[in-house]
């Protein structure tokens, strides 16, 4: 492809996807249409169960439906346009759907590593001071919560983008990947981008750690009230309430900070798509079903709708 001399004149870019290989591309296709299929499914059901029903209308819950919701726009912005590149063939992207693909991805990801963060706030406050609860986690202050982490990712994201797209592009438009990540495009630039790498490594660091410090704390704390309990059943209930959420920020915190704090000198692309497979389609697939599969109230509203429907 015609090397580009700089950004003005890119109108499209050239996603390479994950494979090459025309007997992997049907297979590939089934997968993710069902991995797709079950996190819309996943997600919406359980934000629909926690809107049905009058038991789950609690703050756990409140940020539990944000954060599926998040999952399905975030999912979204990536998993259908890999589908058509799979069967279709369809691997070209405009300029603009690519800062758009970029924004939405982005901003929804970084508003889930705030959620995530908030939750771990909420089960602090259920575990450890469980009298005050009802005072602490009102209404305002979960919807202070949630706000803040829309416009924090808001915020955020809107620096990486501009950092990314100030860059010069006049190696190649083909990106070697499968949607418009910043390293992979980063990648493509003859500009000096150090300082644009410190900007993204520095900013994103901030944003992961700040968060990943406050859910430390609040599990360090928790952990400590726990192995202070003295009754099996209140040792057995604090466990249940913060075994999901722990599972799930393992999974998401382990795979980001892969992928976003090191230099893209250091990235392998190929390695890099497996990971971003995982934490693009697979984690909003995998949150419901760990929120659900281990959680009573959940099960129970579940078969409370079963019934009533039959």
């Amino acid at each position: 492809m015609t090397p580009l001399k700089n950004w003005t004149e890119v109108t499209h870019f050239l996603l390479l996807g994950l494979t090459d290989d025309p007997g992997l591309q049907l297979p590939l296709f089934i997968i993710f249409l069902l991995i797709y299929i079950f996190t819309l499914v996943g997600n919406l059901g359980l934000i629909l169960l926690i809107l049905l029903d009058s038991r789950l209308h609690t703050p756990m819950y409140f940020f539990l439906g944000n954060l599926s919701l998040v999952d399905v726009f975030y999912s979204s912005a990536i998993t259908p346009k890999v589908m058509a590149g799979l069967l279709l063939g369809d691997k070209i992207i405009s300029y603009n759907s690519c800062a758009a693909q970029m924004f939405v991805f982005a901003t929804f990801a970084t508003v889930e590593n705030y959620l995530l963060a908030s939750m771990a706030y909420d089960r602090y406050a259920a575990v450890c001071k469980p009298l005050h609860y009802a005072t602490t986690m009102t209404p305002s202050v979960c919807m202070c919560l949630i706000m803040g982490c829309y416009v924090l990712g808001f915020l955020s994201v809107s620096v990486y983008l501009g950092d990314t797209f100030s860059l010069s592009f006049c190696k190649s438009n083909v990106v070697h990947h499968f949607f418009c990540d910043m390293p992979a495009l980063m990648a493509l630039s003859c500009s000096d981008r150090h300082i644009n790498e410190l900007v993204l490594i520095y900013l994103a660091s901030f944003t992961l750690f700040f968060a990943l410090i406050i859910i430390l704390v609040s599990y360090t704390i928790i952990f400590i009230t726990i192995l202070n309990m003295h009754t099996g059943a209140g040792l057995q209930k604090a466990i249940s309430t913060c075994a999901s959420h722990f599972i799930a920020v393992f999974i998401f915190y382990g795979t980001t900070i892969f992928m976003y704090l090191q230099p893209s000198s250091r990235h392998s692309m190929d390695t890099d798509k497996i990971v971003s497979v995982f934490y693009t389609m697979v984690i909003p697939m995998l949150n419901p079903l760990v929120y659900s599969l281990r959680n009573k109230e959940v099960k129970s509203a579940f078969m409370k709708w079963i019934l009533k429907e039959k």
